[in-house]
């Protein structure tokens, strides 16, 4: 058993710190997204879904990472804030902007509506 917690405690800064290494690469790979996708709701989703999943990974690995437990305590509440409150605001926005009417474009960037190929 002894063994067992050497060898854990010997990979466990080496895998907290490749967790917060993929959830940064994971946040510039949501940054890209919205930069590059042409509508508010694409750029919103982009934004949405890898802002949850990187927070979540960059969390994980600051729990590896941790001194103590109270840390891990304060790293899963603020993990559990930003897991409810992340998607809950992107579908505010979402509705917000499809109240005031604002449409996604439909088909390919740069294509007039109704125009031919």
């Amino acid at each position: 058993m002894e063994t067992v917690i050497g060898i854990w405690e010997s990979f466990r800064p080496a895998l907290g710190s490749a967790l917060v290494l993929i959830g940064a690469i994971l946040a510039i790979i949501g940054t890209v997204g919205v930069l590059r996708f042409p509508d508010f709701y694409t750029r919103l989703h982009a934004a949405s879904v890898t802002d949850t999943a990187a927070a979540t990974l960059a969390i994980a690995g600051m729990a590896l990472l941790a001194p103590s437990f109270a840390v891990v305590f304060k790293l899963a509440v603020v993990w559990l804030f930003l897991f409810l409150t992340g998607p809950t605001a992107s579908h505010a926005l979402a509705n917000a902007a499809h109240k005031a009417g604002l449409q996604p474009f439909i088909g390919r960037v740069g294509r007039p509506v109704g125009g031919s190929e």
